[in-house]
């Protein structure tokens, strides 16, 4: 049998506002979230017992067996597979790579065993409701809460510099655990200028632990993005260009001044 093939965006945070925590420890965010053009690969294929391979550039690293959570999403939905997973982002860099990976898994093994997912896609990770989704939404609560929105495309160029930034590290860093939710989205135009005066709330702990993040968001606005800023707990950035050209041209030019890092333009939606 063919395997059935689901692609796994990359998951930018534009904006992610920490609101508060409950008394379990789970923290109350409100974030804008849109996918990129650019992201992993998964193909599953019914099997008789769990099985994943791990292929592609970023391939190292990356756990072949129940620790990923494409294994994980595959046992919660209830039927053993062969998952090949090609990885293409970054690992723990802040874009929701595994969490698009395992709402891949979900989206493919429904469309290969013709039934709905019945479990709770939370109970994989805080990430993978909006994953599932895979468009531009607002996620609160702890993830739980996935409205659906509509945001103008844009152009972006995503910069890794291939350090992993420690989440509950940078979770414990917050100067406030109570900050205010995002402002109402604007219905039309004026999309960039209310995006800048929104926020990161994690950007500033995620510079304590990794300042390279600070080299990121410099490089990206000498580039001309008109704004960039670090995305989920970090450490990829995002800088917005005027177009796909000027993205693209930037894109080139920050992959020449630094080889190190994992630079890609990308369309966000």
């Amino acid at each position: 049998m063919a395997p059935t093939e689901a692609f796994a965006p990359a998951k930018i945070n534009l904006t992610l506002h920490v609101t508060g925590q409950r008394a379990d420890g789970y923290h109350l965010l409100d974030s804008l979230v849109v996918f990129a053009d650019v992201g992993d690969v998964v193909r599953v294929t019914p099997a008789s017992e769990m099985l994943l391979q791990v292929t592609g550039p970023r391939a190292s690293g990356v756990p072949d067996d129940a620790r990923n959570l494409c294994w994980k999403a595959a046992e919660a939905f209830g039927a053993p597979v062969a998952i090949e997973l090609e990885k293409h982002l970054p690992a723990a860099a802040g874009i929701g790579g595994g969490s698009s990976d395992a709402a891949a898994v979900l989206r493919a093994m429904e469309a290969a065993m013709g039934r709905r997912f019945e479990g709770h896609a939370l109970a994989l990770g805080a990430d993978v409701p909006v994953c599932r989704l895979a468009r531009a939404a607002r996620m609160s609560g702890i993830g739980e809460i996935v409205e659906p929105v509509t945001v103008p495309v844009l152009h972006a160029v995503l910069i890794n510099p291939g350090v992993e930034v420690p989440t509950p590290a940078v979770f414990r860093g917050l100067a406030s655990k109570t900050n205010a939710p995002m402002d109402v989205l604007p219905e039309k135009g004026a999309f960039l200028p209310w995006l800048a005066e929104q926020r990161n709330d994690l950007e500033p702990p995620a510079l304590v632990q990794a300042p390279v993040i600070g080299d990121v968001l410099s490089a990206l606005s000498d580039a001309g993005a008109a704004l960039s800023r670090m995305s989920g707990s970090g450490a990829t950035c995002f800088g917005l260009f005027e177009d796909a050209a000027a993205a693209e041209q930037a894109a080139r030019r920050l992959q020449q001044a630094q080889p190190g890092w994992w630079v890609t333009a990308a369309r966000l939606s």
